[in-house]
């Protein structure tokens, strides 16, 4: 067997697969090593892909060339738009998917990938010397250039339930027991989080008449420009409640719950909590919902979204019990947490390479991230760099101008994370301009730059340009005012005293391109999608004037560079905690020194003169 390759990654959950896969298409030799193959690309929590912020990460990797979006879009069992009744910069899809199809479907991807060998094994030491020389517990050896680390929560991991302590990965997996130590060796610094996840209850005894059936959307969006065949909904989830019996059950076991009393200092979850956190946070509160999902064609199980737990099995029995639908439920597997190693990713620079041990790439929940989505949206990063690494290539990063994914980045990189980090719409500076309709016309062309996206992908690209210039041309054509009468009153929207344009009618709240099309039935060869995007751009191209002016000024800082070997105790002018903070995160640029908190603008300004009167 081939021992040398250009690119190894270690771990094959959603980091890895994106790295392995970017990393082959460059056209570097890249082995994909895993603990099991059955583990690639695996649901170990939640069967879903997207929701908020997350479907905008899934439509940039998508829209870079990555996998993601097309493998939810193929594994779909239902889809829904989020946040419909908010703004457009926050509208997110999501998509319940067969967690089964998912799998084998990346997982057959990577085999028929040309460049890319897959093997089964757990590395046991990884020794850097020019290159990189990797051997498994087997004691077979393999050696390459780059590596990227994609090992998700696999490392040293400790499954809990109640006062049981098993060491394992997510599901049962195995856990990876050396490299935690020969990282640590390598000089990198390590922390620990955890998570968890919910019981998976057999479908077969959940009395959905006592619940409320929810239904995907009709006729809507793909993650994926490469997915033509519209999504159709095959399932539909349920929506139930805990009451205040299923609260007084969990806070009479509080002291047996992992949450409570663990002994490690271990960061949880902020964003994602587990039942037990918010039935002892919010004693108000009579009820707290969760939807019921299937998991897969393939199995009756269902996931229960929102009750996470570490509760021993007999104290979850009792209260999933009590919860209307459930009465009669037969769990099929526990609740657990899970504890693993992680790095602090400050440690990594914008490539998501360590910038003390150059090739040395990270990725994922190995990050301290949660979710699937962030973990692909780091791998594909990863991978492109692991790659050009090899390649002699430029670096290839993106920024929070322009990304979801960027925004993901900087964080980890320049602010690291306390507790297990998930993107939130919040987090992103220029929102308006990030959503979740324009990651192609934002990042296609970057990713054809690197040669990542293909043919087929580059040419519905630029069919997507050419329908928006002509809808864009069609604007200024005048409106009937009969037909301005119909359409207004139709939907509630006050009629004008004049004709007006077909631009001037969609800046009113309610009318859309899509509703004009087919009143008047115009534009009948533009797909919904485009329709969309020139309605958002019309209706808030005022806002989104000012947004350019701010990513303008936001560039200006990004681009300023502070030299790596700057001698920060000889700017005097400094605070001292200014100073300190400096000194210690080491920023390249403006703009991430301005994100460091305890330093102030005024330690900006100081710091911006003394760049220009060195001339640097």
């Amino acid at each position: 067997m081939k021992t040398q390759y250009d690119v190894i990654v270690i771990g094959s959950g959603h980091a890895g697969v994106e790295s392995a896969h970017a990393s082959a298409k460059l056209g570097c030799s890249t082995l994909l090593l895993t603990i099991n193959l059955d583990n690639i690309s695996y649901m170990a929590c939640n069967p879903s892909i997207g929701g908020s912020a997350k479907g905008h990460l899934v439509c940039e990797i998508d829209a870079l060339g990555g996998l993601m979006g097309t493998m939810a879009d193929s594994a779909a069992l239902q889809i829904r738009v989020l946040n419909t009744g908010k703004g457009a910069a926050v509208h997110a899809l999501r998509a319940q998917t067969d967690k089964v199809k998912y799998h084998l479907n990346a997982k057959k991807i990577l085999e028929d990938l040309s460049n890319l060998v897959l093997r089964q094994g757990e590395v046991e030491s990884i020794i850097k010397d020019n290159d990189f020389h990797i051997q498994l517990t087997t004691g077979e050896k393999f050696t390459s250039q780059s590596v990227v680390i994609a090992t998700g929560t696999y490392l040293n991991s400790t499954i809990l339930i109640g006062e049981k302590r098993f060491d394992a990965g997510p599901s049962g997996f195995a856990r990876s027991n050396y490299l935690s130590k020969s990282l640590q060796d390598l000089g990198i610094k390590m922390q620990r989080f955890d998570t968890g996840t919910t019981a998976r209850l057999d479908g077969l005894t959940i009395d959905l008449s006592k619940t409320t059936t929810q239904h995907g959307d009709e006729n809507i969006q793909t993650f994926s420009a490469m997915t033509k065949r519209p999504i159709k909904n095959i399932i539909t989830c349920a929506l139930t409640y805990t009451n205040p019996e299923t609260h007084k059950i969990i806070m009479d076991n509080l002291h047996r719950s992992h949450e409570f009393f663990k002994m490690d200092k271990t960061a949880s979850p902020r964003y994602c909590p587990s039942i037990e956190t918010k039935v002892h946070r919010f004693p108000d509160r009579e009820r707290h919902q969760t939807f019921l999902e299937p998991e897969s064609m393939h199995t009756n199980e269902y996931y229960m979204q929102g009750v996470t737990t570490s509760l021993p099995i007999d104290v979850q029995e009792q209260f999933i019990r009590t919860i209307p639908g459930l009465e009669n439920v037969a769990i099929t597997r526990p609740g657990y947490g899970i504890e693993y190693d992680c790095i602090d990713p400050m440690q990594l620079d914008h490539k998501l390479e360590c910038k003390t041990i150059a090739g040395l790439f990270f990725a994922g929940q190995v990050n301290g991230t949660s979710g699937y989505e962030e973990a692909a949206a780091q791998g594909i990063i990863a991978g492109i760099n692991a790659a050009h690494k090899s390649l002699a290539k430029d670096e290839f990063t993106l920024s929070r101008t322009n990304s979801y994914i960027g925004v993901l980045v900087d964080d980890l990189v320049t602010q690291g994370t306390p507790e297990p980090y998930r993107m939130l719409t919040s987090r992103a500076e220029h929102r308006l301009h990030l959503r979740q309709d324009n990651a192609d016309i934002r990042l296609t062309q970057l990713g054809r730059g690197i040669g990542l996206v293909c043919n087929k992908r580059y040419n519905i690209f630029k069919k997507k340009l050419d329908q928006i210039k002509l809808v864009q041309q069609s604007l200024s054509q005048p409106v009937q005012m009969s037909d301005i009468k119909r359409i207004f009153e139709k939907y509630d929207e006050s009629t004008p005293q004049a004709r007006l344009s077909l631009e001037q009618c969609i800046r009113r709240g309610n009318i859309t391109l899509n509703i004009m099309a087919q009143e008047l039935n115009i534009l009948t060869d533009i797909p919904p999608s485009v329709l969309d995007y020139v309605t958002i751009e019309t209706k808030y191209s005022g806002y989104l004037e000012k947004e350019q002016a701010r990513i303008k000024e936001t560039l200006r800082c990004e681009s300023t560079k502070i030299p790596s070997d700057i001698d920060y105790n000889a700017i005097k002018a400094l605070s001292g905690e200014g100073l300190e903070k400096l000194i210690k995160h080491k920023p390249a640029t403006i703009a991430a020194a301005n994100k460091i908190s305890g330093v102030t603008p005024a330690d900006i300004n100081v710091l911006l003169v003394w760049l220009r009167k060195n001339n640097t």
